[in-house]
């Protein structure tokens, strides 16, 4: 049904920034809740953050303070910008509804190491 395409993920330094996008498909996006998700090596695939359909979000306590998601709907878009990286935060990122209805997609690499 509701496809999903992460970017913007890389290689950055302890304490860097990064901004991940995921780009949706579909004409309903807008009635759902969205976040991130990720999965680290041998780690069960977490939530980080997720945003209400209506724009408030809630974060997890490891990413509590550095990290801001949102969306726009307008564009079918929902964004996680990451602030004062540790190589703890290294994993896959992937986007999907709150709680999951949708296939997991590829997912985009964030990488945090010196």
């Amino acid at each position: 049904q509701v496809q999903f395409v992460e970017s913007g993920g890389g290689l950055v330094q302890p304490g860097g920034s990064l901004r991940l996008s995921c780009a949706a498909s579909g004409s309903i996006f807008r009635v759902y809740a969205m976040g991130w998700y990720r999965q680290a090596p041998g780690k069960q695939r977490e939530l980080v953050a997720s945003v209400t359909s209506g724009g408030n979000p809630n974060y997890a306590d490891s990413v509590k303070g550095r990290f801001t998601i949102s969306r726009d709907n307008a564009k079918n878009s929902v964004y996680l910008q990451m602030n004062s990286l540790k190589p703890n935060d290294t994993a896959v990122y992937y986007c999907n509804t709150v709680p999951r209805i949708f296939t997991w997609s590829q997912g985009t690499q964030v990488t945090v190491s010196s």
